[in-house]
């Protein structure tokens, strides 16, 4: 016998590694991705735990992936632990010769356990009823009468899964999202979110494989793969710290407040030069300076620190919400949940991470701190650097080449974007998109601060097409003449920045 022959896993072992498949698939389809989903919490344990020269690294070159990535070995962990216990339970019935205690007691302790990780009793029970379905099919099916070749442990071993895998399918079934685009004009929109949504579909470019004005799908980005669960009944959002009198408004408070409909386009600090976390919608919501004026803000350093409900928090100047939003609606409808329900913070002009999502307490402080990500080494609280990017190429049926893409300076406004197919030696202006808003001007209602619109513009460009490869080049020109830096900057620390380039064939 080899060294390693003696830890050739036996049917036992993979009965019990399918108990803990199916415990995991159970609780997904009791509750679905949610904050209770039995691997969230040890997600976000993992999560906050993990180096940030690690984290730094996996936004960089896996994006979202690599929460993807933390969210699987999350559910590996739970199913470790879950066969952990199953293959005790199962060794206990066999001593004790009876087939039902390894289910019933890996059942309950699987629900004890889950339990105290995720206080859902739901998904607690997805997670025990898995196991001990599991576990108990496996030995009924090991103890039926022989047929054919199949040995009783083989069959065990097809019924733990195929139970696992039934579950599966279950889960799937339960947990079908098949909620509408965001950007579908809703029925109940009001005249003025009518009128906005129409506008930006009518003044979109005819490109194809160019995103229109308003997003067909708005990019989302979280320190938790699984998004919180607030409900808007229990929500508040508080104006605390140093401030003349603290306060608090719920959602229904919120709503009653007058509010304004804007676009905003946001855009990730940790997304690639050329990458697609750049998007724009509709949102409505309440001037921030509505709570702020009412609390008295009395701060040594002029900061704030915005906190969440999955307890996301960021630090930055007061100034900066000068403008800002508490937005409750996005094209019309509620805030959907990846994006914030029932409030979230809008910034105009800065990197998408201090657009708080779940906000649920402004703090005013009196010394300057850092916000979560910037204790991970990142320094994206600032405004947001000017890019064109390209994103659609396309062959004319006269044989031109066509180019396409977005172009986004925060609240400085786009007023050009220039194009040069000969690598940046000579350059030409592309078309550009009617601006969706030309400015914002109000007239100075309490809470209402005036800012210039924080809004992309799409851009086309046709030519002539060189013999042979050639390089494409795009650069912004912001509303006051300056041009986009040239020098190209990876994500980290400070977002990315630089001419984006596509080679041409």
């Amino acid at each position: 016998m080899t060294r390693f022959a003696r830890f050739r896993p036996s049917a036992d072992d993979a009965v019990a590694l399918f108990a803990g498949v199916a415990a995991v698939v159970g609780s997904f389809a009791a509750v679905g991705f949610a904050p209770s989903f039995v691997a969230s919490p040890i997600e976000r344990w993992l999560a906050r735990r993990m180096p940030g020269a690690v984290v730094s690294l996996a936004i960089q070159f896996l994006g979202s992936l690599g929460q993807q990535l933390n969210l699987v070995a999350a559910a590996l962990v739970a199913v470790c632990v879950v066969a952990a216990v199953a293959r005790v339970a199962g060794t206990l019935g066999d001593r004790l010769a009876n087939r039902a205690v390894g289910p019933v007691v890996a059942g309950g302790v699987v629900f004890g356990v889950a339990t105290l990780l995720t206080g859902s009793v739901p998904s607690s029970g997805g997670a025990a009823v898995g196991t001990a379905l599991t576990l108990g099919l496996a030995g009924l099916s090991g103890s039926l009468p022989a047929r054919g070749a199949t040995s009783p442990d083989r069959r065990r071993v097809l019924a733990s899964l195929g139970t696992a895998a039934g579950l599966g399918v279950v889960a799937t079934v339960l947990t079908d999202d098949t909620s509408q685009p965001t950007a579908t004009i809703p029925d109940d929109a009001s005249p003025a979110v009518r009128e906005a949504l129409e506008a930006a579909a009518d003044q979109s470019l005819a490109v194809d494989g160019l995103e229109p004005l308003v997003s067909d799908e708005f990019f989302s980005v979280d320190i938790n793969a699984v998004d919180p669960e607030v409900d808007a009944t229990q929500w508040s959002l508080s104006v605390t710290g140093s401030v003349e009198e603290e306060i608090t408004v719920d959602y229904e408070q919120l709503r009653s407040m007058d509010a304004r409909t804007e676009f905003h386009t946001l855009r990730c600090v940790g997304e690639s030069l050329n990458g697609t976390k750049m998007d724009n919608a509709l949102w409505t919501g309440v001037p921030v300076r509505t709570l702020l004026d009412r609390a008295g803000p009395d701060s040594d350093c002029d900061c704030v620190r915005v906190h969440a409900a999955d307890d996301y928090y960021q630090v930055f100047p007061i100034d900066a919400l000068n403008g800002a939003m508490l937005a409750y609606r996005m094209n019309g409808r509620p805030l959907p949940q990846g994006h914030g329900y029932p409030a979230r913070a809008l910034v105009p002009g800065h990197w998408g991470e201090i657009n708080v999502k779940w906000i649920t307490e402004i703090e005013v402080i009196d010394r300057d701190a850092e916000g979560y990500w910037e204790e991970r080494g990142w320094h994206g609280t600032g405004p947001v650097e000017t890019v064109a990017k390209i994103h659609a190429q396309n062959t004319l049926p006269d044989g031109r080449v066509q180019v396409g893409g977005h172009a986004y300076a925060g609240t400085r406004g786009v007023s050009a974007v220039e194009v040069s197919t000969d690598g940046g030696d000579s350059w030409s202006e592309a078309r550009l998109s009617d601006p969706l808003v030309e400015s914002v001007d109000w007239a100075g209602e309490p809470g209402e601060t005036p800012h210039a619109p924080d809004v992309w513009r799409q851009w086309a460009f046709e030519y002539e097409p060189p013999a042979g490869e050639h390089e494409v080049v795009a650069r912004a020109i912001e509303a006051d003449g300056t041009v986009q830096p040239e020098t190209e900057r990876e994500a980290f620390p400070h977002g990315p920045s630089g001419w984006v380039s596509r080679t041409v064939e």
